[in-house]
């Protein structure tokens, strides 16, 4: 269900309804908008007596939402989600575009530094790296846990760079969620729902990635987990589905981005190096998600891919970013987007 509040309502009308629908033992998930505060309701078997909130002061109109991920969708909220991060201008949804770079793990210090030297200098807004590695292998490494997280932490010291890296169960994700600005939760993850009802418990944008065979509405559902628990900042990530082919490590499906778009008020990122697995193929598909609508790209970046420890094939030279970065900034105004080149921070968020 959902309540749609007029225009005018005031925030005492809005958290009288919000503890009405608490004392139907419902959970409300008031979501403002630019024109008005709509709040879904979750936890009902069945219909919520409508005639008990219609009544209410401030309150426009009850109406059903029949898709089951009810507070992804556009039903509740129309307008699109942007994503903030304070004491920058980086923003994630909008109009701007947002890019996200980095190496698959980190190595060591001076690996990423070197790296987050070389897409901060090319307009990079966003750092990923690896801290916990879920590997096919369990002799492959793993990745170096904590004190990869602290080295982030530095690096956004240094160049301003929001950091994004993967939680892969409970006790990474609380660390995680002390040193990174985004939880990202893997694709192997992305049906790992005691997972994702503690990434919504916590207060910090978490990034969903399509699992390697799901559909769109077991991605959207994914993020409803999230969102149920009172998360409303939630990213999706295309990172190619494993089909027949056998030229490309995934399938990139960008399809899916104006299909995302359609249903859901969520951003949608691209991430053209999983969805290839190769570095010849980045740039374009990068370029490609640009045209087809993504809300910003998310790719590998290695100074040293031939000894990466963990994915180096598709990792992209920094130099090819900096290119990258040169082609989607003119593909941008096509689509009615801008790239902005790095971010500005105040002192205070460093």
């Amino acid at each position: 269900m959902l309540v749609v509040m007029k225009a005018q309502a005031t925030t005492e009308e809005i958290a009288a309804v919000c503890k009405h629908i608490e004392q139907l033992g419902f959970r409300p998930h008031p979501l403002p908008g630019a024109q008005r505060t709509a709040i879904g309701i979750t936890g009902n078997q069945g219909e919520v007596d409508r005639g008990n909130i219609e009544c209410l002061s401030g309150v426009a109109e009850v109406i059903r939402v029949s898709k089951p991920y009810k507070l992804a969708s556009r039903d509740v909220k129309d307008e699109n989600t942007v994503i903030q991060f304070p004491g920058t201008d980086a923003v994630i949804g909008g109009a701007n575009l947002a890019v996200v770079a980095g190496p698959c793990s980190i190595e060591s210090r001076e690996q990423a530094f070197a790296i987050a030297e070389q897409v901060a200098a090319s307009g990079a807004q966003f750092f990923r790296g690896g801290a916990f590695k879920p590997r096919t292998s369990p002799y492959a490494f793993q990745g170096m846990g904590l004190e990869a997280l602290k080295i982030m932490a530095d690096i956004r010291a240094a160049f301003g760079l929001r950091i994004i890296t993967e939680a892969i169960d409970n006790e990474s994700l609380e660390m995680v969620e002390a040193y990174a600005d985004v939880i990202q939760i893997g694709a192997r993850n992305m049906q790992n729902y005691s997972l994702l009802k503690r990434a919504g418990r916590a207060r910090k944008p978490v990034l969903v990635k399509r699992g390697l065979s799901a559909t769109l509405d077991e991605l959207l559902m994914a993020a409803e987990y999230v969102l149920s628990e009172g998360n409303y900042q939630v990213i999706l990530c295309e990172r190619g589905v494993r089909t027949f082919a056998d030229h490309t490590r995934n399938t990139l499906d960008l399809s899916i981005v104006p299909a995302v778009q359609r249903l859901s008020h969520l951003p949608i990122l691209v991430d053209p190096s999983h969805g290839t697995g190769k570095r010849d193929k980045v740039l374009q598909l990068a370029r490609a998600a640009v045209a087809v609508g993504a809300d910003g790209i998310m790719v590998e970046v290695h100074h040293q891919p031939d000894i990466a420890l963990s994915d180096g094939p598709q990792s992209i030279y920094p130099e090819q970013f900096s290119l990258m970065m040169d082609e989607i900034e003119q593909i941008a105004p096509i689509v009615h987007r801008r790239l902005p080149r790095g971010i500005q921070v105040t002192a205070a968020a460093l």
